[in-house]
Protein backbone atom coordinates (compact mmCIF):
# COMPACT_ATOMS: atom_id res chain seq x y z
CA UNK A 1 0.00 0.00 0.00
CA UNK A 2 1.02 3.99 -0.50
CA UNK A 3 4.21 2.99 -2.56
CA UNK A 4 3.38 5.38 -5.05
CA UNK A 5 1.71 8.15 -3.57
CA UNK A 6 1.95 9.48 0.47
CA UNK A 7 -1.34 10.98 2.27
CA UNK A 8 0.02 12.63 5.26
CA UNK A 9 -0.83 15.98 3.64
CA UNK A 10 -4.25 14.99 2.80
CA UNK A 11 -4.97 13.15 6.14
CA UNK A 12 -3.59 16.44 7.74
CA UNK A 13 -5.47 18.57 5.76
CA UNK A 14 -8.80 16.89 6.84
CA UNK A 15 -8.24 16.39 10.11
CA UNK A 16 -8.38 12.25 9.05
CA UNK A 17 -12.12 12.65 7.59
CA UNK A 18 -12.09 9.92 6.02
CA UNK A 19 -15.04 11.16 4.02
CA UNK A 20 -12.71 14.39 3.23
CA UNK A 21 -10.01 11.94 2.19
CA UNK A 22 -12.11 9.83 -0.01
CA UNK A 23 -13.29 13.07 -1.52
CA UNK A 24 -10.08 14.23 -2.18
CA UNK A 25 -9.06 10.59 -4.21
CA UNK A 26 -12.08 10.49 -6.01
CA UNK A 27 -11.19 13.95 -7.50
CA UNK A 28 -7.73 12.70 -8.14
CA UNK A 29 -8.47 10.03 -10.20
CA UNK A 30 -11.47 11.39 -11.89
CA UNK A 31 -9.77 14.78 -13.06
CA UNK A 32 -6.33 14.70 -13.16
CA UNK A 33 -6.41 12.17 -16.21
CA UNK A 34 -8.66 14.77 -17.75
CA UNK A 35 -5.86 17.47 -17.04
CA UNK A 36 -3.08 15.35 -17.95
CA UNK A 37 -4.26 14.67 -21.35
CA UNK A 38 -5.09 18.91 -21.62
CA UNK A 39 -1.22 18.93 -21.10
CA UNK A 40 -0.74 16.59 -23.87
CA UNK A 41 -2.97 18.38 -26.02
CA UNK A 42 -1.32 21.48 -25.12
CA UNK A 43 2.40 20.20 -25.55
CA UNK A 44 1.28 18.38 -29.21
CA UNK A 45 -0.06 22.08 -30.53
CA UNK A 46 2.63 23.91 -28.80
CA UNK A 47 -0.09 25.84 -27.50
CA UNK A 48 2.12 26.59 -24.75
CA UNK A 49 -0.66 29.05 -22.42
CA UNK A 50 -2.91 25.62 -22.70
CA UNK A 51 -0.26 23.33 -21.41
CA UNK A 52 1.10 25.67 -19.11
CA UNK A 53 -2.81 26.48 -17.31
CA UNK A 54 -3.35 22.90 -16.80
CA UNK A 55 0.12 21.85 -15.61
CA UNK A 56 -0.41 24.79 -13.24
CA UNK A 57 -3.87 23.54 -12.26
CA UNK A 58 -2.93 19.95 -11.00
CA UNK A 59 0.78 21.30 -9.44
CA UNK A 60 -0.88 21.59 -5.79
CA UNK A 61 -2.77 18.19 -6.26
CA UNK A 62 0.67 16.45 -6.75
CA UNK A 63 1.86 18.03 -4.18
CA UNK A 64 -1.22 17.32 -1.81
CA UNK A 65 -0.83 13.70 -2.95
CA UNK A 66 2.98 13.21 -2.17
CA UNK A 67 3.97 12.45 -6.12
CA UNK A 68 7.40 14.31 -5.33
CA UNK A 69 9.15 13.81 -8.46
CA UNK A 70 5.83 14.51 -10.43
CA UNK A 71 5.76 17.56 -8.44
CA UNK A 72 9.32 18.43 -9.49
CA UNK A 73 8.38 17.48 -12.84
CA UNK A 74 5.42 19.59 -13.56
CA UNK A 75 7.69 22.48 -12.62
CA UNK A 76 9.84 21.64 -15.50
CA UNK A 77 6.69 21.63 -17.47
CA UNK A 78 5.70 24.69 -16.47
CA UNK A 79 9.01 26.89 -16.89
CA UNK A 80 8.97 24.70 -20.46
CA UNK A 81 5.57 26.93 -21.23
CA UNK A 82 7.03 29.74 -20.06
CA UNK A 83 10.67 29.75 -22.50
CA UNK A 84 8.43 28.21 -25.12
CA UNK A 85 10.75 25.29 -25.83
CA UNK A 86 10.70 22.65 -28.56
CA UNK A 87 8.26 19.63 -28.00
CA UNK A 88 11.10 16.99 -27.94
CA UNK A 89 12.49 19.18 -24.90
CA UNK A 90 9.55 18.04 -22.76
CA UNK A 91 8.23 14.96 -24.38
CA UNK A 92 10.13 12.38 -21.59
CA UNK A 93 9.04 14.75 -18.82
CA UNK A 94 5.22 14.50 -19.38
CA UNK A 95 5.61 11.24 -20.04
CA UNK A 96 7.15 10.53 -16.89
CA UNK A 97 4.46 12.41 -14.65
CA UNK A 98 1.74 10.80 -16.68
CA UNK A 99 3.00 7.00 -15.64
CA UNK A 100 3.73 8.41 -11.88
CA UNK A 101 -0.15 9.80 -11.58
CA UNK A 102 -1.61 6.39 -13.50
CA UNK A 103 0.59 4.22 -10.92
CA UNK A 104 -0.94 6.60 -8.32
CA UNK A 105 -4.16 5.96 -9.55
CA UNK A 106 -4.30 2.10 -10.12
CA UNK A 107 -2.47 1.84 -6.80
CA UNK A 108 -5.28 3.96 -5.08
CA UNK A 109 -8.70 2.70 -6.48
CA UNK A 110 -6.89 -0.89 -5.41
CA UNK A 111 -6.24 0.43 -1.61
CA UNK A 112 -9.72 2.36 -1.65
CA UNK A 113 -12.10 0.60 -3.57
CA UNK A 114 -12.61 3.50 -5.91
Amino acid sequence: MAINYNLSKVYALSDNDPEFVNEILTLFVTEVPEDLLQIKEGIKKKDHKHAYAYAHKIKPTLDLMGLNVAFEEILQIEAWTKVEGKKKDIKETFKSVKNQVNDAIKEIKKDFDL
